[in-house]
């Protein structure tokens, strides 16, 4: 009887990792979202931010290629600070775990 009260617990304890498996998966899965998430809309930002820098002071003689270099460019810093900020929570992830 004992042995099978333990089989019984062992067989709990394999559903319960089973499940936070799951939503571990899950997690990752909505983290990943939302970090895809927050590059698009740091994406939209910065080319809302090189626009209205351009049109500020010109009304009606936009460069178009200036315009778009210029979006190129922010979206390239941006895309650079994103890669640091990646890496350092990296960093402390694995810093973390080990």
């Amino acid at each position: 009887q004992n042995e099978r009260e333990l089989q019984d617990v062992v067989k709990q304890q394999e559903e319960k990792m089973l499940q936070l498996i799951d939503k571990s998966g899950e997690v990752t899965r909505l983290k990943a979202e939302v970090s895809q998430l927050k590059r698009s809309l740091q994406h939209a930002e910065t080319e809302a931010k090189v626009l209205w820098e351009e049109m500020r002071g010109k009304e009606h003689q936009v460069d178009t290629a200036y315009v778009q270099e210029r979006v190129m460019l922010r979206r390239e810093v941006d895309k650079l600070r994103l890669l640091l900020v990646e890496k350092e929570d990296e960093k402390l992830r694995l810093t973390d775990k080990y």
